[in-house]
């Protein structure tokens, strides 16, 4: 289960919800209704292409902060699709994985304390 909350207005109340893993998504795609539970306000527009192909422009909001277990992460997001879906970025950035077996999202259990990453 994943805490999604306003970075800019944490009074606005935090929202609980399922994730899904795209690693071919480069962003967290949030669906339309989240957001506006959120109250987050639009940044700017992407145009992104869906999975048949097409383009579109969409809404690029935020910052939202995620949580899950022991990581947090503060990232911008694209208003697509009807689950929250977290891209390759917000991965990479709280060090979470795909678990092989179940299909499930975990910390890396390389580094169960802390997230990790690598600066050159």
């Amino acid at each position: 289960m994943f805490t999604l909350r306003n970075a800019c207005f944490p009074e606005v109340p935090a929202i609980e919800v399922e994730a899904a893993a795209d690693l071919t998504a480069m962003h967290i795609c949030i669906p339309r209704h989240l957001a506006n539970q959120l109250r987050l306000e639009q940044r700017d527009q992407r145009e992104v292409t869906i999975d048949d192909g097409t383009t579109q422009q969409v809404p690029y909001v935020g910052p939202l902060e995620i949580r899950f277990k022991n990581r947090v992460g503060l990232a911008g997001a694209i208003i697509v699709g009807n689950q929250l879906v977290l891209g390759a970025m917000a991965m990479a950035d709280m060090d979470l994985v795909v678990m092989p077996k179940d299909r499930k999202i975990d910390v890396n259990p390389a580094n169960p304390n802390f997230a990790c990453t690598i600066v050159k």
